[in-house]
């Protein structure tokens, strides 16, 4: 079996292809240099209309989700299983193919509770869906969400290392979302499908 340093590392390449970057290139624009400059979906969305957003999206989940489900395939245990999803997590957020930058993470968490507690994520997505369909702020239901899910996999019972796992993804995610929550506190955070107060300012995931 392949050791937990070996997987560690091969989840975190995984995490860190920036499929943002790749979408926009194939498309011809790159994301950086688009809107709020971020990697993401929703920024794709803004150059690249619904198709490239939707295949940055499934990229994103799908490199969160592959390597645990490879590592659960493989027989580790939950705490490892904790240890290489927090690595794929980490790539997607500080990828090494970007100088160490990236996205918020949102949708490679998506991945990574989509194989480890889909139970827990469930709640995690309710909370986004309420959130999202009141209040039409994107950021603001990835950061309720992030909230969610430790509270989440407590109420389902998950391993401890999930909990642990769920607290340290939550809190990077809330620290990438920092720009954001200013806004929000400022009452200045556009709402879904509102054209940008400001065009650089926005930063969505």
């Amino acid at each position: 079996m392949l050791s937990l340093a070996l997987m560690m590392i091969a989840a975190y390449l995984i995490g860190s292809i920036p499929f943002g970057v790749i979408v926009g290139r194939l498309r011809g624009f790159d994301p950086r240099a688009v809107g709020s400059g971020n990697i993401g979906m929703t920024n794709v969305a803004r150059a690249g209309g619904s198709s490239a957003a939707a295949l940055t999206f499934a990229g994103d989940v799908l490199k969160g989700a592959a390597p645990v489900t490879a590592a659960r395939a493989l027989g580790f245990l939950p705490s490892q299983l904790a240890w290489i999803a927090l690595a794929a997590f980490l790539g997607s957020i500080f990828s090494i193919f970007l100088r160490f930058s990236g996205g918020k993470g949102v949708s490679a968490a998506l991945g990574v509770w989509v194989v480890l507690s889909p139970s827990a994520l469930l709640f995690a997505m309710a909370a986004f869906a309420v959130v999202l369909a009141i209040f039409r702020i994107m950021s603001l239901a990835s950061i309720v969400a992030a909230v969610v899910i430790p509270i989440a996999v407590v109420a389902v019972g998950g391993p401890r290392p999930f909990l642990v796992l769920a607290l340290a993804i939550s809190a990077l995610v809330l620290v990438r979302h920092s720009e954001n929550i200013q806004r929000l506190v400022r009452g200045a955070e556009p709402r879904f499908g509102e054209r940008k107060r400001d065009e650089g300012a926005m930063q969505n995931n």
